[in-house]
């Protein structure tokens, strides 16, 4: 637990906990509670739940002009088999959308996980994607935190 602690300290350096606090809804690391925490240097996401870090994973995110916004965010709301309709239809498989249309989402593009490359959301392998939507439908979206920092 206190190097999961560790960990989130240096990933969140820009961020407040009071901050996160307020917009999970208490402690994010309490039981019952899901935390996706992508580190932008790293391509990764960790996946905490009830304050114990169980999943480390290669993502993609923002590539070029497209940045993903870095900060603490609640789940805002679900879609197992989002279509983009910004970008050509793309598919965004196990969507879980976390701020102003930004999402983490499966792709189909494998061999770019573990470097930038989306229009901003953070791209999972969909095994992955569609396990942290389940996560999140079990916990309830107050209960789903996803922080995106460097």
């Amino acid at each position: 637990m206190r190097a999961v602690l560790v960990a989130f300290f240096a990933l969140l350096a820009s961020v407040s906990f009071a901050d996160a606090a307020r917009k999970s809804g208490g402690d994010i690391f309490e039981p019952g509670k899901v935390v996706a925490a992508v580190s932008l240097s790293s391509q990764t996401m960790k996946v905490i739940i009830g304050g114990y870090e169980r999943y480390v994973w290669p993502v993609s995110t923002g590539a070029g002009s497209y940045a993903t916004p870095e900060g603490i965010y609640g789940a805002e709301w679900l879609s197992k088999n989002h279509r983009s309709r910004k970008y050509n239809n793309a598919p965004m498989p196990y969507a879980i959308f976390f701020y102003h249309g930004y999402a983490v989402h499966g792709t189909d593009q494998l061999s770019r996980l573990g470097s930038r490359a989306s229009h901003g959301c953070v791209r999972l392998h969909p095994d992955n994607a569609a396990l942290l939507f389940e996560l999140a439908q079990s916990v309830g979206l107050k209960n789903m935190t996803v922080i995106i920092g460097d």
